[in-house]
Parts: structure tokens; C-alpha cells; sequence
């Protein structure tokens, strides 16, 4: 009876011991054959190294100890900072700062065994980004000088891009977008370049001054030849006005001399006492009015007649060129 209960004990143990055993030997490859896979992530698997197939996200199996999982490659966006240099056609050192993002073209079988199998390990693929693009660019800068490259920013962006795109493509990877975030010189160019931008300030600002007082100049003097025009215009009206007013008063005169000399005729008196008393008027004003002035007067019998004669004659002579005005 106790050989018995021994025997049953030892089997027991036996049997305890060699469970755990058999459960880790048919658990174990189940569970080593396997593996998970991320959204936006495909695993490429291999049989003995060797390219077998594609793995999408989710829950995925392989042959533990024949398969394993080679790579797992995200086909997000990625982005890589880029700073290099470049030198310019007049020997100028040019400083860039860009930012490069990318992804996996897409998450074809082709295109997920060209990423895979490229490059040995991301290292390597963004150094060969790096090289590439600075590659581009120096190229690019290397036909330009100095002076142009601020203003070719997009230029160079785009001559980069269109080269870029084709090698990546090549690879598997899809170019999104290059920005470049910085463009420096060395400091000496950096001072003498805003030197320039002073002076060109300054010359604008002087040329535009020397605009504006032309246009002033221009204008004041458009203001003095209106002006002057204005004030010719109204002293030819004002000389006009003047002339019509003394040939107004001359006609007058002779007209008041004539009737004058015509009622004393008339009245059977003597011509000359007309005559006589204008020229004692004259004096008599000429004495009252002067101022220093010397008038010598003709008094004679034979002056006063002929300055009657003349006046005479002007008054006929006026009268005639209102007639003919009348009758034009």
C-alpha cells in the first residue's frame, strides 16, 4: 500500500513538472507568431531575411522562428531642419535654414518594399535628404550673385523642389513641402548690404524732396503767370477805361468851348474875351494848385485865337467820329 502511494506521488511530481513545460512549449510559438500593427504604420515581414509580404494595421501573424517582423515604416508626415551653406558667384558665403517635410508615397506593395529596402535605417535616408537639397541649392546659388539671392527666395524653393521630388520618388517618399526659414550672410555683407539700403533710402528721399519742389516751384510759378496775366488784363481795362474817360472829358471840354464860343459869337461879343478869361482861370488855378512848377503861357491876342482854333477843330473832329460810329 505505501509502494503504491509512493508511486502515485512520484508520478505526480513528474506530471507537475513537465506540464508548465509542454504549455510553454505550445503557447510560446502562438504567442511568438503574433504582432500588432499601428494605424498609420504597415511591418514589412521576412522569411529567413527575405522580402515575404506586407503587414497592415492591426492584429497580423508570422511563423515564429521562420518570419519576423524587418521594419515598421509610419506613413505620416515626417519633417526634417536643415542648415547648410552656399556660396554665390562673387564668392559670398550664403547661410539657409529649411525645413523639409515629406511622407511615404503611398502604402503600395512596391512602394513600402522600395522604403523598406533603400536605406539601412532612417539615419541614412535623412543625411541622403540632407546632402541632396544642399546639393540643389548650391548649384542653384552658385550662377547668382550676392545681391540677388534675397530676392530669389522662391526661386530657389522651387528649383529645389522640382529636383527633390524626383529622387524622393525614386526612394518612395513624396516631397509636401521646402521652406526656407532663413537666408544670412556673413556679417561684413550683412553691414555693407544695409549700408546700401540707407544710401538708396536716402537717394529716394532726396529725389523725392527735389520732386516735390519742382512740382512747388512749378506751381508758384503758374500762380505768378496767372496772377500777372490777371493784372496785365485788368490794366489794359483799367488803361482802356482811362482812355475813354479823358476822351470823354476832352469831348466834353471841346463841346463846352464850342457852345461857349458859339453864344458869345452869337451875342455879337468879341472871341477873344473868352479866350482871355480861360487863360486868367488858368493862371488863376496854375497859382492856387502848383507846386513850384514854372507854365509859361502864350497871352497873346494871336495865341488865345489859334488855341481857340484847335479846340475848335477837335471838338469838329470828335463830332465826326461819333457820327461814323452812329451810322456803323
Amino acid at each position: 500500500m505505501r509502494v503504491h502511494i509512493l508511486h502515485q506521488c512520484i508520478v505526480y511530481c513528474m506530471l507537475a513538472l513537465i506540464f508548465p513545460i509542454l504549455v510553454i512549449l505550445v503557447i510560446f510559438p502562438f504567442i511568438g507568431g503574433v504582432f500588432m500593427v499601428k494605424q498609420n504604420t504597415v511591418a514589412v515581414v521576412t522569411t529567413f531575411d527575405k522580402y515575404t509580404r506586407v503587414a497592415r494595421a492591426g492584429l497580423n501573424f508570422k511563423i515564429p522562428f521562420v518570419q519576423k517582423v524587418q521594419s515598421r515604416i509610419s506613413v505620416q508626415n515626417r519633417s526634417i531642419e536643415l542648415q547648410f551653406q552656399a556660396i554665390t558667384q562673387d564668392q559670398a558665403n550664403v547661410y539657409f535654414k529649411a525645413m523639409l517635410l515629406f511622407t511615404v508615397a503611398n502604402d503600395a506593395e512596391d512602394t513600402i518594399k522600395s522604403v523598406a529596402f533603400k536605406f539601412i535605417d532612417q539615419e541614412s535616408l535623412f543625411t541622403a535628404l540632407v546632402k541632396t537639397v544642399e546639393a540643389i541649392t548650391r548649384g542653384f546659388v552658385a550662377t547668382k550673385k550676392q545681391s540677388e539671392i534675397l530676392g530669389l527666395r522662391n526661386e530657389i524653393v522651387n528649383e529645389t523642389k522640382n529636383n527633390l521630388d524626383d529622387t524622393l520618388s525614386d526612394w518612395g517618399y513624396h516631397l509636401i513641402d521646402l521652406q526656407l526659414n532663413d537666408i544670412t550672410f556673413d556679417e561684413v555683407i550683412t553691414t555693407s548690404m544695409a549700408q546700401v539700403v540707407a544710401s538708396q533710402n536716402l537717394q529716394r528721399a532726396a529725389e523725392f524732396e527735389a520732386a516735390a519742389s519742382y512740382v512747388l516751384v512749378t506751381k508758384e510759378a503758374e500762380a505768378k503767370g496767372e496772377a500777372t496775366k490777371i493784372e496785365a488784363a485788368a490794366e489794359a481795362e483799367a488803361s482802356q477805361r482811362r482812355g475813354e474817360g479823358v476822351r470823354m472829358f476832352r469831348r466834353e471840354v471841346a463841346e463846352g468851348l464850342a457852345q461857349a464860343t458859339q453864344v458869345v459869337s452869337s451875342s455879337g461879343a468879341n472871341e477873344n474875351i473868352l479866350m482871355f478869361a480861360m487863360w486868367t482861370e488858368t493862371i488863376k488855378d496854375a497859382v492856387a494848385l502848383g507846386k513850384g512848377n514854372v507854365i509859361f503861357l502864350d497871352g497873346s491876342v494871336d495865341g488865345m485865337q489859334d488855341s481857340l482854333r484847335k479846340l475848335m477843330a477837335f471838338n469838329q473832329n470828335a463830332a465826326n467820329q461819333e457820327q461814323n460810329k452812329n451810322q456803323g
